[in-house]
């Protein structure tokens, strides 16, 4: 069983925690690991390392900088297979949806090296007579990234690539429920020989997150995780002067036409709802059936939920493996039991479902209700398990209603032959990111990812053109020789 250290200052170091967790495999029910619960101390530990090693890493050439990023991604790929497969083993992704996450990691990685245009600045000469101005892009300091359970190879590295190649230092906290991902990926950026300091890992809960919105060392946060908690480091960071980006939780409303192809959406409709276990914040949950489509969605839908193979994401034809945590799946099954009091169906039920060889897994297979009225607690809150809520509206104006009364605003989908009819949406959906026949409008990493509303809290996104000027600050020069 594999106790987890934290890697500070170049060098990996067992924590001088008095507390751990445990690390569980959701497949098994089995512990296979410890992480610390680091104090504030060892937060101070590594800030103080990356401030050191700012300086000089700042004065390192970007490009410079950028092949450091060139030769982590050649070990990443190395380790991929091997990357996955922890993921698997400790998160609860099958394969494949493991396999894509890494793949997305990298190409964050691949983005980021493409500093030396994204940094550029701008000038003009002459603005007033004899006098020029430029606008350089400067780095800023130590950065910090605090990470969720649901994509642990990935999210971090919506940002770290991004900070690290423009010039600042990293700390990263990765979620204490899947640490093990995160802690190979560190491997390979010990094998590349960055400078020490530069990117720190430090395992830990409450006080290391605590420690770092509230340390006056660290110039910015970047957060994901649910939304009460991504308000409150908004808030935190507010507080002590940081940049901040803090990506919150989402309830994603799927539409379905009238006119929509229902036998060539089903696969993509089956994915964007239970893929992932449904633990992703792009994830489908309300299906909304518009007009007269509804008895025959409803009914493609409930059987094609009903074949999804559930099981071992690392065994050959699994298509849904198991939430994250015994806890996580106590909570999925409270929404459940809340639907059935307020009064929604039960047609597919997902509960106390037996996986061959796993009696202790943390299993609940594909579930939906139909009969969802909006004021519903499952119409209205993140359950971020495989929980579907079926509602029928009458036209694309009831079911955008819908969607700009949700508190969130991360996606929105909608499935459609009509181009007009898909053009009107994407002008009038309160939403983020857009998925026009396809229910996943996860974008790659050279567009921006963030949502709107209770889903976001900040005003710089994930990844894309312009997380280089969050982790950059604008100094203008004004200048007249004589």
């Amino acid at each position: 069983m594999k106790k987890l250290r934290n890697y500070i200052n170049g060098e990996w170091t067992d924590a001088e925690a008095k507390e751990f967790g445990d690390v569980w495999c959701p497949a098994t029910g089995e512990k296979i690991g410890e992480v610390p619960y680091s104090s504030a101390a060892e937060i101070d530990k590594a800030v103080d390392a990356a401030k050191e090693a700012y300086w000089d890493w700042r004065c390192t050439p970007p490009l410079t900088r950028a092949r450091y990023l060139f030769r982590l991604k050649e070990h990443l790929e190395g380790a991929f297979e091997e990357i996955a497969r922890i993921l698997v083993t400790e998160e609860g992704k099958t394969l494949d949806e493991s396999r894509g996450e890494v793949r997305r990691m990298i190409e964050n990685v691949e983005h980021a090296t493409g500093v030396t245009t994204m940094m550029t600045g701008y000038n003009l000469e002459d603005i007033a007579h004899g006098i020029d101005c430029t606008a350089e892009r400067q780095p800023i300091g130590v950065f910090g990234v605090i990470a969720p359970f649901n994509f642990p190879a990935m999210v971090p590295w919506w940002f770290l690539p991004y900070a690290v190649v423009c010039g600042n230092t990293y700390i990263v906290k990765p979620s204490e429920q899947v640490p093990m991902t995160q802690t190979r990926i560190f491997e390979a950026i010990d094998e590349c020989g960055f400078p020490e300091g530069v990117i720190n890992m430090v395992h830990g809960s409450r006080d290391a997150v605590n420690r770092m919105l509230y340390h006056p060392d660290i110039k910015g946060i970047s957060f994901v995780g649910q939304s009460s908690t991504a308000r409150h480091v908004y808030k935190a960071c507010g507080e002590t002067g940081k940049r901040v980006q803090s990506l919150g939780g989402a309830k994603n409303f799927v539409l379905v036409m009238p006119d929509a192809e229902l036998d060539r959406s089903m696969p993509s409709l089956i994915t964007s709802f239970y893929g992932c276990a449904g633990e992703r914040c792009l994830s489908g949950s309300v299906l909304v059936a518009v007009g007269d489509v509804y008895d025959e969605l409803k009914g493609k839908f409930v059987n094609a939920a009903r074949a999804l193979k559930v099981g071992n994401g690392l065994e050959e034809g699994i298509q849904m493996g198991p939430v994250v945590s015994r806890k996580h799946m106590e909570k999925v099954l409270g929404y459940i039991e809340k639907g059935i009091q307020e009064g929604a169906k039960l047609i597919l039920d997902g509960r106390n479902i037996k996986v061959d060889g796993y009696p202790k897994g943390f299993y609940i297979g594909p579930t939906v209700f139909d009969g969802v009225t909006p004021e519903m607690t499952i119409a209205r809150e993140e359950i971020f398990g495989p929980v579907v809520a079926l509602m029928r509206v009458k036209n694309l104006d009831e079911g955008l209603k819908l969607i700009e009364n949700s508190e969130y605003g991360n996606a929105a989908c909608l499935y459609t032959t009509n181009g007009k009819t898909a053009r009107e949406f994407k002008y009038r959906a309160v939403a983020s990111m857009m998925g026009i026949n396809l229910g996943i409008a996860a974008p790659m990493s050279f567009f921006p990812f963030g949502g709107a509303k209770g889903s976001f809290f900040g005003d710089t996104k994930g990844h894309g053109r312009e997380i280089f000027h969050f982790f950059t600050d604008t100094k203008v020069v004004i200048q007249r020789w004589t």
